[in-house]
């Protein structure tokens, strides 16, 4: 089984072109995750995301672990065989629903205490039982468990939880121990205060991790906020390690956190956009909900190779999205999704060429000017 590793091939500016090693196969970075919540990437068959160009996907510990249940999922094999991937696999640990799902927890040093919010059942989350679900699920990269802040939050707020997420990364790393082929990241906290980015930036560095996740960005705070946070901790992260940007997010972002040096990324934007009637394109955004699309008989996009941008008019889509029919929701999320891949592929390129600055410029041009006479 090859190590877990990453190699770094190019640099343009803050930009990198690398590819991160694990057990079970390659991650060409920068990539972008397609969020598998449950198991599925919601509204796809997995061999639409593996053929958009998807190394790797992200499942949810938090909904894995109260249905199917982790030790199910061990007992059928582990999760790849489960749903039937046979590419690496992300998980998170939970940390984000201890933010999100804040009205169903209890918090202590020790821990979380969830009320499952399909059931109403108790169940206690360690930094321990977070590394020990994941390893159940048979992920190829897990999370440490975090205390993720919603943003704007008091400087207080921010501080102990930078400090909590600290104390629990270290109980991880123990608990992880040395797993060949797998890695287990630490996640930089601190909110928007530069200082304490920078504090845990450093002491995670120091715990020396096979990779760094920077998390509680894209929770409310505006892009130039996350933008500052990832100028502050990407120069301090080790450069021979991935770094990883948690659930962001729009083409922009994108765009702009790997100019910083981001290498991986994930959301449930591209699917959950589509299940709304919103594609992202090459042009900028199309709202398929608008009435202006009800006869244009064009594509989405037919330079695409994908037969949901290449091989459906503007107005099949605007019907299926305006009539509820769910075929419209899983063509615009299956475009989405190879759209986002497309751009990863298109960014690495850049990079490998040494032109990722003009590239970026003359994207956001064209997404700034738009396609006028579709949106």
């Amino acid at each position: 089984m090859a190590e877990f590793g990453f190699a770094l091939h190019a640099t343009d500016g803050g930009a990198r072109r690398g590819t991160v090693t694990t057990g079970r196969g390659a991650i060409a970075t920068p990539a972008f995750m397609p969020v598998g919540t449950a198991g599925t990437v919601k509204g796809l068959y997995l061999d639409q995301v593996k053929d958009a160009g998807a190394d790797i996907i992200l499942g949810n510990t938090y909904h894995l672990m109260l249905r199917p249940g982790a030790e199910r999922i061990d007992r059928l094999g582990g999760l790849h065989r489960f749903i039937g991937w046979d590419r690496p696999i992300l998980t998170d640990s939970g940390g984000f629903q201890v933010m999100s799902l804040s009205a169903l927890r209890q918090m202590s040093e020790e821990g979380v205490t969830f009320k499952s919010h399909v059931d109403g059942a108790i169940h206690e989350m360690s930094p321990e039982r977070s590394i020990e679900i994941q390893g159940l699920l048979g992920s190829d990269i897990q999370m440490q468990l975090d205390e993720c802040v919603a943003l704007p939050a008091d400087a207080d707020t921010m501080k102990a939880a930078m400090e909590l997420s600290l104390r629990w990364a270290e109980r991880c790393r123990v608990a992880f121990g040395d797993q060949p082929g797998k890695a287990m990241f630490g996640i930089v906290q601190g909110g928007d205060d530069e200082s304490l980015r920078e504090q845990s930036a450093r002491a995670l560095t120091a715990m020396d991790l096979k990779g760094y996740s920077i998390g509680g960005l894209a929770v409310g705070e505006p892009q130039e906020v996350m933008l500052a946070m990832l100028d502050v901790v990407c120069p301090i992260l080790p450069a021979e390690k991935p770094r990883y940007l948690m659930g962001v997010g729009t083409p922009q972002d994108l765009l702009r956190s790997v100019a910083r040096g981001v290498d991986m990324f994930d959301c449930v934007m591209p699917t959950r956009s589509g299940r709304h009637g919103l594609a992202f394109t090459r042009r900028g955004r199309v709202n398929l909900k608008n009435a202006r699309h009800a006869e244009d008989h064009r594509p989405l996009d037919d330079q695409m190779a994908c037969p949901a941008s290449r091989d459906y008019s503007r107005a099949y889509l605007h019907h299926l999205i305006r009539s509820g029919e769910m075929l419209g929701m899983m063509l615009l999320s299956w475009h989405n999704t190879f759209y986002y891949q497309w751009l990863m592929r298109e960014m690495r390129s850049a990079i490998e060429q040494g032109r990722f600055a003009a590239f970026a410029a003359e994207t956001e041009a064209v997404w700034e000017q738009g396609d006028i006479e579709a949106l």
